[in-house]
């Protein structure tokens, strides 16, 4: 890191207190009062460090030494680096500025001091810490439903960082602690928009997402009926869940039906709906809507029927319950039995 003068640089090496009797008396302040022997700075990557030394009017030689290498001897500068100076205010300190704190600026720092008496030493250890930062994410992905997945998140810093996942749903609670998150056998409810946060307390959090699709087979969760007059509109309704998006068929027994007189289909988004126009009497009867995607088909059947006639699916399962409900008290005597 540091550099000085190559005729010296042997010299100057060879034995510590030697460079003491070499250096200038230069300054007329100098230290007696010193830091504990040995201390730590924790600073930022980035920010300034001042790494401090006092000193009195008995010091008659001083210098700044990271490692081997002299920085400054008395006031007279051996570094070959910008970034460094010294902090003097008055006749009392004699410390060290490191502008733009970087990694390879860690280690020892020594502040010498040479008294009539004796020779004295302050050594300071640089401690740099670097924020957080995630440098490698898997992409976003497309997954079928039950394969595994594993998503990466790659960071550094010092101190290493912790890695936290969570899938941000309305619970957003941590899923898993480490680089690697690993999903067995997927399903649709985990598919979503995934945290990875890197953290070790010098900065803010860095952060990364990861978006997971996962593609599952058409599933029909609403089929309407219909209870329509002659001479009404009458509409038959399907809803489904699917990814992808699904399409949709409607079929009145084996026929295929598509937009023609009297007859609508419509399709928005993951809702289809079956519209007649102007009902008569062969209009009645069952339909049938399936709903397709890559992964698969589902189909229901819905009945567009005459008020009163009690084709109604939903109705007929009440009125089914009822009956039940009407023999169960006369069965179970026999059930006893």
């Amino acid at each position: 890191m540091w550099r000085a003068s190559r005729p010296r640089l042997a010299q100057l090496r060879a034995s510590f207190f030697r460079l003491l009797c070499l250096l200038p008396a230069g300054v007329s302040v100098r230290s007696a009062d010193m830091q504990r022997a040995t201390d730590n700075i924790t600073i930022r990557q980035g920010d300034t460090a001042v790494i401090r030394c006092y000193v009195d009017d008995k010091v008659s030689k001083v210098a700044w030494l990271n490692r081997s290498n002299i920085i400054f001897a008395g006031e007279d500068k051996w570094s070959l680096d910008p970034r460094v100076d010294l902090v003097t205010k008055g006749q009392l300190e004699y410390s060290l500025r490191i502008q733009k704190v970087d990694v390879y600026d860690e280690g020892p720092y020594t502040c010498s001091i040479q008294t009539k008496q004796q020779s004295k030493t302050s050594q300071v250890y640089l401690i740099v810490q670097v924020p957080a930062n995630i440098y490698r994410v898997s992409e976003d992905i497309t997954v079928n439903e039950g394969s595994n997945v594993t998503l990466s998140c790659l960071a550094n810093g010092r101190p290493d960082p912790s890695i936290t996942w969570r899938l941000l749903n309305p619970s957003a609670e941590t899923l898993e602690v480490g680089e690697y998150l690993e999903i067995y056998g997927i399903m649709r409810t985990q598919a979503g928009r995934y945290e990875c946060k890197a953290s070790n307390d010098v900065a803010t959090p860095d952060v990364k997402y990861v978006n997971v699709v996962v593609n599952y087979p058409p599933f029909i969760k609403v089929a309407k009926s219909s209870e329509t007059q002659m001479g009404r509109l009458g509409v038959l309704q399907c809803d489904a869940t699917a990814v992808p998006k699904p399409e949709f068929e409607w079929y009145r027994d084996d026929k295929r039906l598509s937009n023609m007189q009297g007859i609508t289909i419509q399709i928005v988004g993951t809702r289809t709906l079956l519209l007649v126009a102007n009902v008569t009497e062969d209009d009645y009867g069952n339909y049938t809507c399936v709903a397709t995607n890559r992964l698969g088909r589902h189909n229901a059947s819905v009945f567009l029927y005459r008020p009163g006639t009690g084709r109604d699916i939903n109705g007929s399962a009440c009125i089914c319950l009822s009956m039940w409900l009407l023999v169960l008290p006369l069965l179970l005597p026999l059930l006893n039995c």
